[in-house]
């Protein structure tokens, strides 16, 4: 266990600074016309799939090997997507001045699945130029 944690220090802190945005009081941010509808959700879309790269990454680097175990791809996909109900929670039951909403974990478990998505294909478009 030490060993995989010892390669996530950039993914704990991207997770702490996801926690902080959904956390902090914004004020009326939202109603400015700089922002389009749905750019909340976009948002959410784009810190996980970060969330997910940089978990895959790690994971990556503490195998030696490019390779992700079906266990791995597993967990890659159920620890954000837990990460992003319980900020929900959060938001909905102590962060008050926040809002806790089902379309937030949807584009959370979007983003995720993304983030996995690309590092897949990243890692079999690396395998086969090497058959080559």
């Amino acid at each position: 266990m030490p060993q995989t944690l010892k390669y996530q220090g950039l993914t704990l802190t991207w997770a702490l600074f996801i926690f902080i945005l959904c956390t902090i009081k914004l004020g009326g941010i939202g109603n400015s016309p700089m922002f389009f509808a749905g750019f909340d959700k976009l948002v959410h879309c784009g810190l996980f799939f970060v969330l997910a790269v940089l978990l895959c990454a790690g994971l990556l680097r503490a195998n030696a090997r490019l390779r992700l175990s079906y266990l791995q791809c597993l967990l890659i996909l159920l620890l954000p997507i837990l990460y992003g109900g319980l900020i929900e929670i959060l938001q909905a039951y102590v962060f008050t001045w926040r809002s806790g909403e089902w379309s937030d974990l949807f584009a959370d478990s979007v983003g995720t699945a993304m983030g996995l998505f690309g590092v897949l294909v990243t890692i079999w478009a690396g395998r086969a130029k090497a058959a080559i």
